[in-house]
């Protein structure tokens, strides 16, 4: 494979929309997609009114890359090897003790590797392990886009609330009531409105609006516009379940993933980094952006690790830097970041020499800490 990547060198520019040509107030969206839900709940479910109600600090909970155990109500951030790095029960984190009697160094029980899925449900795919995707299993639910996180809080929130009713509880039956949450607020039959519901096309034959639909339909009618046996296609996405991973595993095509992490302090204006001290009297407390970094979970792309005979924590990549240095051609904050540069433009790819931090743009030292942080995380890979 080549070491650099172009625009210029692709036929076809493919891009999502929600988080990626449109982008959203991250605070307030949060804010509405979170009261949204916890009203359902209250309201149609009998949820406890405590629900309703939360504070600014709330809010450091939520963090891409999280897995929900939908049995147990815990919540686990991963190594890219699968072994347990953080986790919570409810909102209250667990102590590195607890962590260690609990999980130890073995991988996490819906993240087994090398093992096909054994789920009664189907996967996407049976080529792969269940460490690829964890959330096949139906046992667990990943967090990775910014319309889901408010969920981790409202869903973390909701297991305090039912350990605090029924003492003593180990099994969690909310997860229907999330999905009931779900249906009731994006109405999930839009989709068949509208005289949607007419026969399947057989094939694509013209540009224009389509919905529903599969990539191998799509691919052959970018042949006819191309007039190219294989159209070199690249597609634009921030979700790495929905978008970037099937577009890389099922079509091959190149895969830019949107990753706002990556904007790191830029995101923060200079009257924002004022102490709260100098702020107006009457300024309310502002809502921490979801694409900041979480104190209850540290980084997004590396965590610390303790090992035997070393005075010093190491450093490891996350189950999600891996899956985006796996399935990315290359990683941007937004698209305003490259809109300027020109179309031939070399970005260097994930693959090169293997390196996981290579397909970062524009700023290595946003993602990991220091621009020469990949040379002191150790791999925790088999």
């Amino acid at each position: 494979m080549a070491q650099h990547f172009s625009l210029a060198a692709c036929d076809v520019v493919g891009f999502d929309l929600d988080h990626t040509l449109c982008r959203y107030n991250l605070p307030e969206s949060a804010r509405l997609i979170y009261n949204s839900f916890a009203q359902f709940l209250v309201q149609e479910k009998g949820y406890e009114e405590e629900l309703l109600t939360l504070t600014p600090e709330d809010w450091d909970f939520c963090c891409k890359g999280l897995a929900l155990d939908l049995e147990d109500g815990t919540f686990i951030k991963l190594a890219a090897d699968g072994t347990v790095l953080r986790a919570s029960h409810g909102t209250k984190m667990m102590t590195p003790e607890a962590l260690t009697e609990t999980y130890g160094k073995k991988e996490w029980r819906h993240c087994v590797s090398d093992r096909r899925c054994t789920s009664d449900k189907p996967c996407a795919s049976d080529k792969r392990s269940v460490s690829d995707i964890p959330c096949c299993s139906g046992k667990c639910y990943f967090y990775d886009n910014y319309f889901d996180l408010p969920g981790a809080l409202l869903c973390a929130r909701v297991v305090d609330s039912l350990t605090k009713q029924n003492r003593g509880q180990k099994t969690f039956d909310f997860w229907k009531d999330v999905v009931a949450g779900i249906q009731h607020n994006f109405k999930m039959s839009a989709f068949k409105e509208n005289d949607e519901e007419k026969d399947e096309l057989p094939s694509l034959d013209k540009p224009g609006w389509y919905s529903q639909g599969n990539a191998a339909h799509l691919y052959e009618l970018l042949k006819k516009m191309t007039s190219k046996p294989e159209p070199k296609v690249v597609y634009f996405g921030d979700s790495m379940h929905s978008d970037i991973f099937p577009a890389c595993h099922y079509t091959n095509w190149e895969t830019v993933l949107i990753l706002e992490e990556l904007r790191g302090q830029e995101m923060e204006t200079p009257e924002e980094a004022e102490p709260v001290e100098k702020r107006g009297k009457y300024e309310a407390p502002k809502v921490k952006p979801l694409n900041s970094l979480s104190n209850k979970w540290g980084s997004y792309f590396i965590d610390s690790v303790s090992r035997r005979g070393s005075a010093e924590d190491s450093l490891v990549y996350t189950w999600s830097s891996k899956r985006i240095s796996t399935y990315s051609t290359i990683a941007i904050p937004s698209i305003e970041s490259i809109a300027e540069l020109p179309l031939d433009y070399k970005f260097t790819r994930f693959s090169t020499n293997s390196s996981k931090t290579a397909g970062y743009y524009p700023l290595v030292h946003y993602t990991l800490g220091s621009q020469d942080t990949d040379s002191k995380i150790i791999s925790t890979e088999k």
